[in-house]
């Protein structure tokens, strides 16, 4: 009796393989992981997701009943169908634009690493809120033979908010499994040169393309507007990097293009609620450019890998019209690196790098083969399965 209580305390306890092959090929896998999205431009759905993300404490970080009380009582009775209302007017065939483009971006990081490292690979999308879920993600790399998993959030600047809530689910599903991976958690590369590069030659491009040069120099009169997603204020008075993470990315990118104080500025966007946020706003930027003379503005969002709801409605949509309104003349928005080639080369350059001592990158695998056959012969000669 107390034998088999033990194993039924001890099988519920740690989730393992129900049947492990002693020998087997194990490989290495990247979880790929991206804030996340309504399954569809529907209020229910959209109220599903807000429930997930907004009782997220890392994102919302005040008394937990008062904002139970607010988010339950309040924002879910109204924001849903306005934000549904929002997805429709971004939404295509291929479902919501940050899926399409994680799940494309994720595609071609595979098949890249797979051409670039010997050893054994598996790649998984993930979304911080909603499907496919960071357990899943995980669980299928396990179920791959993944004995080795990098996370690779798709956030270039660190946010408590964004990479330390992957963090937090990553390491909670991992606390349940009974052999937990050798794992690898990537942070911010807002700074780094290969980033900033990819994006500045993206906005370049489109300014050659566009006619905004006159002797390789943007025009007089013409603007480079950055903007990154708002946090509030307080994150920064916590001691949160994201609002410095976003301004050295700025201005990184600014001398990469070679510009001027007066060429550039930058600011934050999607505000919520009542509280100050990171400085300046953009919608306000966007109504008080025109006053001030600048009648011509190209806005890139280099915070996002993935355009989405916030960069196709909230700037490329609403942000064109408050500037036209106000008296702005041309309003050009460069989309996002999504899964362009320099965008995929870059993540798999960063994956290659941070799992160089990994054996899957080893020319040698005919010995490591030679180790596993040897161990899968100790296994069965000792009984093993």
């Amino acid at each position: 009796m107390g034998k088999q209580r033990t194993e039924k305390l001890t099988g519920k306890r740690f989730k393992g393989l129900s049947s492990f092959e002693h020998g087997r090929k194990a490989g290495m896998g990247v979880l790929v992981v991206n804030l996340g999205t309504p399954d569809e431009p529907t209020t229910s759905s959209v109220r599903r997701y807000l429930a997930e993300f907004l009782s997220d404490r890392r994102v919302i970080e005040i008394p937990k009943l008062l904002w139970m009380l607010i988010l339950h009582g309040i924002i879910l009775r109204i924001r849903p169908a306005k934000s549904a209302r929002a997805y429709k007017t971004v939404w295509s065939e291929q479902g919501s634009p940050l899926m399409a483009g994680s799940a494309d971006l994720s595609s071609k990081i595979l098949s890249l690493l797979n051409d670039r490292i010997p050893g054994k690979c598996n790649v998984q999308l993930a979304m911080r809120y909603g499907n496919p879920s960071i357990k899943d993600g995980l669980e299928k790399l396990h179920a791959q033979g993944a004995e080795r998993i990098m996370v690779l959030p798709l956030y270039p600047q660190y946010s408590g908010a964004t990479t330390g809530s992957v963090a937090d689910a990553v390491f909670s599903n991992l606390s349940k499994w009974r052999w937990v991976p050798e794992l690898r958690m990537l942070g911010a590369y807002h700074d780094d040169a290969d980033y900033i590069l990819a994006v500045a030659q993206s906005i370049y491009t489109h300014w050659q393309v566009n006619g905004n040069l006159t002797d390789k120099k943007l025009d007089k009169g013409h603007k480079l507007f950055i903007s990154f997603h708002g946090m509030p204020k307080a994150t920064l008075n916590a001691g949160d990097p994201y609002f410095c993470h976003c301004h050295k990315t700025a201005r990184l990118i600014a001398t990469e293009l070679n510009l001027n104080e007066d060429q550039w500025e930058m600011a934050f966007q999607s505000r919520f609620g009542k509280a100050e946020w990171l400085q300046p706003y953009a919608a306000k930027r966007f109504v008080e450019l025109p006053e001030e003379g600048v009648k011509n503005i190209t806005v890139v969002c280099p915070g996002f890998s993935i355009d989405c709801l916030e960069t196709l409605e909230e700037i490329a949509i609403e942000g064109r019209e408050e500037f036209i309104a106000a008296g702005g003349q041309s309003f050009e928005y460069i989309t996002a690196l999504n899964s362009s080639a320099q965008h995929v080369d870059f993540m798999v350059n960063r994956i290659v790098e941070n799992a160089s001592a990994w054996p899957e990158l080893k020319k040698d695998l005919d010995i490591n083969n030679k180790k596993t056959e040897l161990t899968k012969q100790l296994a069965l000669a000792a009984g093993g399965i």
